[in-house]
């Protein structure tokens, strides 16, 4: 696979982190998630990574997770900036600068924020709608006319976050091939998600958003354009943007709703989609037709047809559809395929692999045992390792 020999060190967090980490281990990187003794986690972006659990409070908990990050190639750090500063292992450890020799100057460092560093936000928590909501792209997405909503949180944890953080550190890997060095890779989700979204941003204003949110192309606007309900309360997408995708569209449907006698005093035509002032009775029509059939009826109509009509699946059916329980790794590449996924997807348990990362890294049983005395691997380990009193 493309990243067989890469080691990873990932310090657990949420979305973002655990998918970059989640990238880099799909192509074959050794992946290592540093927990927090006695924690417990629901995240399922773990797929082909191992786990050691250190308290980071103890000297030697501190110890061993340097001792990781000085033999790894990337380290994932999620938190704000400069937790890890204040633990003793910011970039300035590891690289070599004019002060003093790094302990691993080929770490590539991959930092992952919410708001931008040096902003007014830096040490503010937030979440994916706070980030999008500050990139401007959340107040140009479709919603109602009061307020726009969100997608989840894709945009700013996913693509704006992990998506680009592992970017950075593929652009960073092929760098570190010309000058033998690593470097800092900062990426926070207020920038990233403006990035993501340029297309729309460096035109708003004019020509696709040229309105008023909601009367636009791709805000929800546009009839020829959104998400219909159809009898069975499923839905069907429609995307003919298009002139000619358009008349394949509303040929076909207006077939139906004549074989079905429903097809009323107005009928729409190939001039209705540049007629913008017949909008809203397209709307009407297209919202009345697509209710007197369920989904698949649709499906059947449109199939194999360039009208740009397709059925919204649920995630079970996607996964029918796809032919896999879960999502792929995607691109697919010829010759250095990603991972195989294991049929069942589950947590990976906090420090699950304590025992063999540490003789990964050369220490003894006794040296083990002595990081249970000092407590480095947590209270509840330490506690079952004392000696029980007789009776």
């Amino acid at each position: 696979m493309s990243l067989d020999g890469i080691k990873v060190v990932e310090f657990a967090g949420l979305a973002p982190g655990p998918f970059a980490g989640l990238i880099l281990a799909h192509h074959g990187a050794s992946v290592i998630r540093i927990d927090r003794p006695s924690s417990t986690t629901k995240d399922l972006l773990c797929a082909g990574k191992r786990s050691i659990a250190l308290d980071m409070k103890t000297a030697s908990g501190l110890r061993v997770a340097k001792d990781l990050i000085a033999r790894a190639d990337v380290l994932i750090d999620p938190f704000r900036p400069g937790v890890l500063e204040k633990l003793g292992l910011g970039p300035e450890v590891f690289h070599t600068s004019d002060k003093q020799e790094g302990l691993n100057d080929k770490l590539i460092y991959a930092r992952l924020a919410g708001f931008p560093k040096n902003g007014t936000h830096s040490t503010m928590a937030g979440h994916d709608i706070n980030y999008i909501a500050l990139s401007g792209i959340l107040s140009m997405l479709p919603g109602t006319m009061d307020k726009p909503t969100f997608p989840l949180n894709l945009i700013a944890d996913f693509a704006g976050g992990g998506l680009l953080c592992a970017n950075g550190i593929f652009l960073a890997m092929i760098e570190r091939g010309r000058s033998g060095r690593g470097q800092v890779v900062n990426v926070d989700m207020v920038s990233g998600s403006r990035y993501i979204s340029s297309f729309p941003l460096l035109n708003a204003g004019s020509g696709a958003w040229g309105g008023p949110r909601g009367t636009n192309l791709l805000d929800g606007g546009a009839p020829f354009y959104d998400v219909y309900t159809c009898s069975d309360g499923k839905w069907m997408s429609v995307g003919c943007l298009e002139p000619q995708f358009f008349v394949q569209f509303i040929g076909k449907f207006n077939e139906v709703m004549k074989f079905s006698g429903k097809q009323g005093s107005w009928l729409p035509s190939q001039s209705t989609q540049s007629t913008k002032e017949d909008w809203p009775k397209l709307r009407k029509y297209l919202e009345d037709g697509f209710r007197t059939q369920p989904r698949d009826f649709w499906t059947e109509v449109f199939h194999g047809t360039d009208a740009c009509a397709v059925p919204v699946l649920s995630p079970t059916e996607a996964a029918q559809f796809h032919g896999s329980l879960h999502p792929m790794p995607h691109p697919e590449l010829s010759r250095t395929s990603p991972s195989p996924l294991q049929d069942e997807i589950k947590a990976l348990d906090p420090g699950k692999h304590t025992a063999d990362i540490l003789r990964e890294l050369g220490l003894s049983e006794e040296d083990m045992r002595q990081l249970v005395t000092e407590g480095a691997l947590g209270k509840e380990v330490r506690e079952l390792e004392r000696p029980k009193s007789k009776l």
